[in-house]
């Protein structure tokens, strides 16, 4: 049976919240950035229309990203990222991308790999990352 450590726990919990708060900031600035670079510009409409949510609740999020210095946006103008914007939804796309990889290196097809790879790269650690990026160079020099 697994013992539980109190003191690992409220590690493990602060660590799963601090990922819940960077979430949110890293799915928009990437999907903001995928919007300009397709379309030449990100609106609230779309933005709702990609994550299935409303106007409102995307206009809410935008508000707070803008006060925590990720976005550039005026009242019915377009949406642009700040330098921290740009420069979170390039990590964002890294973490992505090698859990991506690793995903596909142990066999796993690759739409559950995209679907996977979308949750797991906001909440495994830096230590975890490494060591899949590591593996999954090691899977791909044996094929």
């Amino acid at each position: 049976m697994f013992k539980r450590n109190p003191k690992i726990d409220s590690k493990s919990y602060i660590h799963t919240r601090k990922a819940h708060e960077s979430e949110l900031a890293e799915d928009y600035v990437e999907l903001i950035e995928d919007l300009i670079n397709k379309e030449g510009e990100a609106r609230i409409v779309d933005i709702a229309n990609h994550l299935g949510i409303s106007k409102a609740t995307a206009n809410q999020a935008i508000s707070r990203l803008v006060k925590k210095g990720f976005l550039k946006s005026k009242p019915y103008r377009a949406i642009y990222l700040t330098k921290k914007g740009e420069n979170t939804a390039l990590h964002a796309r890294q973490r992505h991308k090698i859990v991506y990889d690793f995903l596909l290196a142990i066999g796993i097809d690759r739409e559950t790999a995209e679907l996977d790879s979308e949750g797991i790269e906001h909440h495994v650690g830096n230590k975890t990352l490494e060591k899949f990026k590591n593996l999954t160079n090691k899977l791909k020099k044996k094929c």
